[in-house]
């Protein structure tokens, strides 16, 4: 599985109030799609394009176990996100939700501009840019199953309708 897309780059400590802010929480998911971000980056929702990837700092995702700062990222059209380190809650709610969500520990995000062309190369866990590449974490054969088959929900169904098949 191979990604390419422009690059909005994050510093350190993204967390889930403000990928999905508490105070929008009641909001439908669409709705509250247009608060990701505002705190840190208030042109962000209006700006990102479907199969931008972000690239961030440490602790991206932590607090709560909120699904919605995941779903938020998707309905704007995210396709990946790429962090030197992840909150594991988020991650997990990425993964389950069809989201790319890798950590990267040597991720150098000064080696980066903003809207810079990347690749991802989900299999071999490496992220490229302009010939150079960086080791990120690669997910085990049966995560990047269920994150081709769409996500958990999605996966299980495709599995369950095949054994029945059977």
């Amino acid at each position: 599985m191979r990604l390419e897309g422009r690059v909005w780059i994050l510093g350190d400590g993204i967390d889930t109030d403000v990928l999905a802010p508490g105070r929008y929480m009641g909001l439908p998911a669409k709705d509250l799609a247009h608060y990701c971000l505002e705190a840190v980056r208030p042109e962000f929702a209006s700006q990102v394009k479907k199969g931008d990837i972000i690239i961030a700092g440490k602790s991206f995702g932590v607090g709560s176990s909120r699904e919605q700062a995941v779903e938020s990222l998707k309905i704007l059209g995210i396709q990946a996100v790429i962090a030197e380190s992840l909150g594991g809650i988020f991650q997990r709610n990425a993964l389950n939700l069809g989201l790319v969500c890798l950590s990267c520990p040597t991720l150098e995000l000064s080696r980066f501009c903003e809207f810079d062309n990347i690749e991802i190369d989900v299999n071999a866990g490496r992220l490229y840019k302009a010939g150079n590449y960086w080791e990120c974490e690669k997910l085990p054969n049966f995560l990047r199953k269920m994150i081709s088959d769409g996500g958990l929900i999605t996966h299980l169904k495709k599995e369950t309708s095949s054994k029945r098949a059977l």
